[in-house]
């Protein structure tokens, strides 16, 4: 036993020593599809196997789609050895016949474990095993981990975070890295340098108040974000049934005004009209995926109604009109001086003027025919307006 954990510490000091960092993961938000919020611990190697049959066939896999993540309780215990081990009843053939079916779709395959003694559903977790799970995941052909902050006693956030990044460095294979830890320690901060992406607060619920008091926890995180490294207010909510579809067409504009991970979380084989034009709805996506990576930022605050603007690339811009409160509201929108706005704010040289641009309506697909620089909108409750300045 002695010479089996000398062979093991000589293995891991030798991969830390030549671990190798990826820097070309992740440049844009990822998107994906996670089990969590409509199938909680009810995962199955047939039911991931369904969804990832779904993410191709109704086109989210074309409009950037592209991860397939498992969620908690697919793991039941260690074995002699330490190595993790699946539910082998509700996974029959192992993870890593369901990765390779995943990546046989197009697509890549992700999966959870928490940085404490047990997951938040009660599974084995990582502390203690980093460098052998990271190692058990690339075998597998993970391409995302999702690693949660339950049952971590004294443990230190950043520290627990940085062993689990090393070892996923050592492992060789470019695996995003998602730091879920709830925001309770400020992983803006720190996190940039750990992981790809890290939830900025608890956890988001099918239901208008909860999605909006997330969102409006975001706003002033606008500078930790960017290529590489995302700002994360959680998965999508859109099509589980607790919303209005305007209010999963506000939730989802939001999310990509922040330029999110966009992390579905509803059933792909199943999938109304409405929810389907919502998540595919390429134009507002565009905004998500956008190669500049700015988080937009609250640009006007009248307390219910707000104007959130994201600079683009190619000089471009965005701005999302939103209405949090219970009753319509018609707003005077002056475009010409939203076209200015990035001068205003950021400093640009010369003014940017209206005239040099295209206002499009992105969840009406129409440009606006503006008579005037000016025009009153009508908000409905719990809505948005978004539309894109398209220079010409």
């Amino acid at each position: 036993m002695k010479r089996h954990v000398l062979i093991v510490l000589i293995a891991f000091l030798f991969l830390a020593a030549n671990a190798q960092k990826f820097e070309n993961i992740a440049k844009t938000p990822p998107m994906g599809w996670n089990s969590w919020n409509k199938y909680g611990c009810n995962v199955s190697e047939s039911l991931i196997m369904g969804m990832a049959d779904a993410m191709v066939s109704s086109g989210m896999k074309d409009a950037g789609y592209e991860y397939v993540v498992i969620d908690d309780c697919w793991q039941v215990a260690r074995d002699d050895n330490g190595e993790i081990v699946a539910d082998n009843d509700r996974f029959p053939h192992g993870i890593k016949y369901l990765a390779d079916y995943i990546h046989s779709k197009g697509l890549k395959f992700g999966i959870y474990s928490c940085a404490g003694t047990l997951t938040c559903a009660g599974r084995p977790a990582g502390r203690g095993h980093e460098y052998q799970d990271a190692l058990t995941y690339a075998h597998w052909g993970v391409d995302y981990l999702k690693y949660d902050w339950c049952n971590t006693g004294t443990q230190e956030p950043k520290s627990s975070y940085t062993t689990m990044r090393d070892g996923l460095f050592a492992a060789h294979r470019p695996i995003v890295f998602s730091i879920c830890e709830w925001g309770s320690n400020k992983p803006w901060e720190w996190a940039g340098a750990v992981g790809n992406l890290w939830r900025t607060t608890g956890d988001i619920d099918d239901s208008w108040n909860v999605m909006i008091g997330i969102f409006l926890q975001q706003k002033d995180l606008a500078r930790y974000a960017g290529p590489g490294h995302w700002n994360d207010p959680d998965m999508l909510e859109v099509g589980n049934g607790g919303m209005t579809t305007e209010e999963y067409k506000t939730h989802f504009s939001l999310w990509c005004m922040l330029a999110s991970p966009l992390m579905a979380g509803n059933d792909l084989q199943n999938m109304s009209p409405e929810t389907k034009s919502i998540l595919l709805n390429k134009e507002i996506i565009a905004l998500d995926q956008d190669s500049l990576g700015k988080q937009a930022i609250c640009w006007r605050d009248n307390g219910d109604y707000q104007i959130w603007l994201k600079i683009l690339s190619n000089n471009e811009k965005a701005i999302c009109l939103l209405n949090s409160s219970d009753e319509k509201k018609t707003v005077l929108v002056d475009f010409a001086l939203l076209a200015q706005a990035k001068a205003a704010r950021w400093g640009a040289a010369s003014p940017l003027k209206l005239e040099n641009f295209t206002v499009r309506d992105l969840w009406d697909h129409k440009d606006l025919m503006l008579k005037e620089s000016s025009m009153y909108i009508d908000l409905l409750p719990h809505t948005v307006k978004v539309y894109r300045f398209i220079k010409k």
